[in-house]
């Protein structure tokens, strides 16, 4: 069931009795340049993709901060936005509680919003579990997904690695990333040791990666806090002291003023191939299943999955129709290309296989090196 405002609300849940050392972190900062061209025709302004509503009554932004509430508290929840939208803001949150809403002066990739929200967590909460969340995705049904990050916040409280969030392919498609399972069974709660990490790869690595039971990477992940601090100072050393410097601000309310001062200088950084790819053998993998994702990156993948699911959107399909297209072919062309199957599709929708395919992995096999960045270090804290 939902409350008032559209949240999850699962029957007989109590909010009170959400994890206390819950955290969210919502990546919102996006410019959506893929969707900037649809968007305007639609609207007819710029209005990053996170903040319109395709369909009902809902932005994709406030269908994720209310899964997040679903499982942590509200007050535990950090929105990390680019500080160019925050007119957009004000209506987005209204009938939300706000929790912790951060503005980035400037763009500097997304390892510089995971760890943007990370320092405001570790200031607060240092034993801290976080589930990071982007606010760009078409996840259903909600019910189903929310388990699955349930699993993934009870694994990680026993382990030291990060669990990705991964989904069966529908496609050979190197504007995803990749993430191949070890070999073998899982180690725990339907959980895989990480093999290979391949952030958008070619379409060669790609194919070799679905064919070795490979996963495509939502971006979704839970872990400690800790682990991911440490993995910071591990694969991207060059912008973790700008955090340090900005925790420090913290503890003398000096943080507003730090954070446009360390923005300045703060080297851009991307999360998926600057940490994750790197960091392979440090993650874990849970695969969501039952469960419809779809990356809204672009504008026919927003159309292939409204018209897969019968749902009218709420813009004109010739606009998406007509917006630039991914290899110059059409959203329902694609869709037939693909046996039916949208964008993301889980196995229940697409009818694949439920496990990764168990083969071993040749280490020449011309996946990106997992072990690159700065020296092996603990969490700094």
């Amino acid at each position: 069931m939902t409350r008032g405002n559209g949240q999850v609300w699962h029957r007989g849940e109590n909010p009170s009795s959400k994890p206390r050392r819950l955290w969210s972190i919502v990546l919102a900062g996006g410019e959506g340049e893929r969707t900037r061209a649809f968007i305007e025709g639609w609207l007819g302004y710029h209005k990053p993709k996170q903040y319109c509503t395709f369909v009902g009554t809902r932005s994709l932004l406030q269908h994720t901060m209310d899964r997040a509430d679903a499982l942590s508290r509200p007050e535990q929840r950090v929105v990390i936005a680019a500080a160019r939208h925050r007119p957009f803001l004000p209506d987005q949150m209204r009938g939300r509680e706000k929790g912790l809403l951060l503005f980035q002066p400037s763009n500097r990739g997304t390892a510089a919003g995971v760890f943007l929200g990370l320092t405001y967590i570790l200031a607060k909460d240092p034993d801290a579990i976080v589930v990071v969340y982007p606010a760009d995705h078409f996840i259903h049904p909600e019910g189903v997904f929310l388990d699955t990050v349930r699993q993934a916040v009870r694994v990680c409280e026993g382990i030291d690695e990060a669990v990705l969030l991964g989904v069966r392919p529908s496609a050979v498609d190197s504007d995803f990333g990749w993430i191949v399972p070890a070999s073998g069974w899982p180690t725990c709660q339907g959980v895989w040791p990480v093999k290979r990490f391949a952030e958008k790869p070619t379409q060669a690595m790609a194919a070799r990666a679905r064919a070795q039971g490979g996963l495509w990477n939502t971006f979704i992940v839970a872990s400690k806090l800790k682990t991911l601090w440490s993995l910071g100072w591990r694969h991207v050393p060059d912008i973790m002291p700008y955090f340090v410097e900005l925790r420090d601000a913290l503890r003398e309310s000096q943080d507003r003023v730090c954070l446009e001062q360390i923005y300045r200088n703060l080297p851009s950084r991307d999360f998926s191939a600057h940490v994750l790819q790197r960091a392979a053998r440090q993650l874990a993998v849970l695969e969501m299943k039952d469960v419809y994702w779809s990356d809204w990156g672009r504008p026919e993948r927003i159309l292939e999955t409204l018209c897969g699911m019968g749902t009218r959107p709420s813009f004109s399909e010739h606009l998406a129709l007509s917006a630039p297209r991914a290899n110059n072919v059409s959203p329902l062309e694609r869709s037939s290309q693909n046996d039916g199957s949208s964008q993301g599709r889980s196995p229940l929708l697409a009818g694949e296989a439920g496990h990764p395919e168990e083969r071993e992995i040749p280490e020449d096999e011309g996946f990106p090196g997992t072990e690159a960045g700065g020296a092996d270090s603990e969490a700094r804290l």
